[in-house]
Order: structure tokens, then sequence, then C-alpha cells
């Protein structure tokens, strides 16, 4: 087609190249308040059960090999792993949203 709705080639302008290469200071700041609320949720969890005088072994589990948000190095608070990635990590602004929170409730029970 001609004009204004001519087809373009995905190389040079798809949405694959609109994705910026680092993250912006305010995505940044999304996802430490997620990490937060991640770490808020076990907090309170945790607190809960010792209330009722029980624990869990999965939370227990968490807190032993999962670390705080500000214990994080930057490279583990922005990045995922990625086999497929030249150098196995790849940037959370490349994910969804809804897969960042998965992957930080997730952690180490799968």
């Amino acid at each position: 087609m001609f004009g204004p709705f001519k087809a373009t080639s995905p190389l040079s302008g798809g949405l694959l190249w609109k994705i910026p290469w680092r993250l912006s200071s305010m995505q940044k700041a999304r996802q430490r308040k997620r990490l937060r609320a991640v770490d808020a949720v076990v907090a309170c969890v945790d607190t809960a059960l010792k209330k009722q005088g029980s624990s869990m072994k999965e939370i227990e589990r968490w807190k032993a090999e999962m670390p705080r948000e500000e214990e994080m190095r930057p490279k583990d608070k922005y990045t995922i792993f990625d086999r497929k990635e030249k150098r196995y990590r790849k940037g959370i602004h490349s994910e969804s949203t809804l897969f960042r929170l998965l992957v930080d409730l997730a952690g180490p029970m799968g």
C-alpha cells in the first residue's frame, strides 16, 4: 500500500524495536515496590503463624533462601534468567507485569 497506511517492515518499526534497552527510574521504583510488597506478605504470614504458635516449612525456607529487597543486587532486582539470551539474563521490562508478579511470588517453592 501507499500513503499513510503503508505497510512497514518488522525490522524497521515493529514493537520489538520500541522496547528501550534499559529501565527508567520509575520502572525501577515500581519493581522495588513490588518486591517490598512480596516481603511484606511473607512477614505478615510469618507473624500470623507465630501468633498461632505454628510455622510453615515453606515460609522458613523462603526466609532462609530468598533475600529481601534491600539485600538484593541490582542485577537480581531488574533482570530475570533466560536461557536464550547471550548472557542468560533478560531485563524485566521485556516481560509482562503478570509474569513478574508470578516470578516474585513463586520463588524457591517453584
